[in-house]
């Protein structure tokens, strides 16, 4: 294990909707240059957890830390500003506008320039190139000129990478992010997450349902069941492990064994 300071923490993390305990004293701690794999059975709490940590909700109770500076009080626009990247279960992007725009629009937040529409594109050819590149990364630069709403599904998610990239984030939070895709489709993603992986200066978070897919990508995998957190370690323990054969993987584990 790995005994740099961890990028991201939560400290146990909680939030209640009424009488309901929705994520339930969540403590982990998550580092540079791994990909943690969230799994859990419908309702478990996996995407609250996420809602907490990128801030589309507020804790009831715990702590947020993010380079060890606490973050739990803030807004979601702050915590993108330090860092934290998001792409969500539905696409999150502007479908009428052409797919360079949307990442210029990134690159240009980044950058902290302000855009004036009365001014020569010439001088914006900074910004443009920067999200060219991005495209180029992501196998998007051909569909520069369409609108968002005019790409496949398969293709808007890959949109969402190169957002991210954009963003240059340092943890990108993946929420199922093969949802909805064709069989053909999911190689291209999964590469994407694989590449961005590889550069070991990113921590990333996934999301997912998929047992193939989570084997392929993880380094870690933590459960979570009830909104408590129930196992986290290595893949193949975890998967193994008793607790995880009981609340979720128990079905599917026998039939891929079989």
């Amino acid at each position: 294990m790995t005994q740099e300071h961890p990028v991201l923490e939560t400290e146990a993390l909680t939030i209640r909707f009424g009488g309901h305990v929705a994520v339930d004293q969540v403590s982990s701690a998550f580092h540079r240059g791994t990909l943690t794999a969230i799994v859990g059975p419908n309702g478990a709490g996996k995407t609250t957890y996420f809602n907490l940590i990128s801030g589309q909700l507020r804790a009831s109770a715990g702590r947020v830390r993010l380079n060890g500076e606490d973050i739990t009080r803030m807004p979601v626009p702050e915590r993108c500003d330090r860092g934290i990247g998001r792409a969500f279960q539905l696409t999150n992007l502007f479908p009428n506008l052409s797919v360079r725009e949307n990442v210029r629009l990134v690159v240009q937040n980044r950058s902290g320039r302000r855009y004036d529409l009365f001014s020569r594109a010439e001088s914006h050819i900074e910004l443009i190139e920067r999200a060219e590149h991005v495209l180029a990364e992501v196998r998007l630069l051909d569909d520069a000129d369409r609108t968002v709403a005019a790409l496949p599904h398969g293709d808007q998610r890959k949109l969402e990478v190169a957002l991210l990239i954009a963003l240059k984030a340092q943890v990108l939070m993946f929420d199922e992010p093969t949802a909805g895709m064709s069989v053909d489709e999911v190689p291209v993603i999964l590469d994407l997450i694989r590449e961005l992986k590889a550069d070991r200066d990113r921590t990333i978070l996934l999301v997912e349902h998929k047992m193939d897919v989570i084997r392929s990508l993880a380094d870690r995998i933590i459960v979570l069941h009830n909104g408590a957190l129930v196992a986290d370690g290595e893949p193949q323990a975890v998967i193994a492990s008793p607790v995880v054969q009981e609340a979720y993987l128990g079905v599917e584990a026998e039939r891929e064994d079989a």
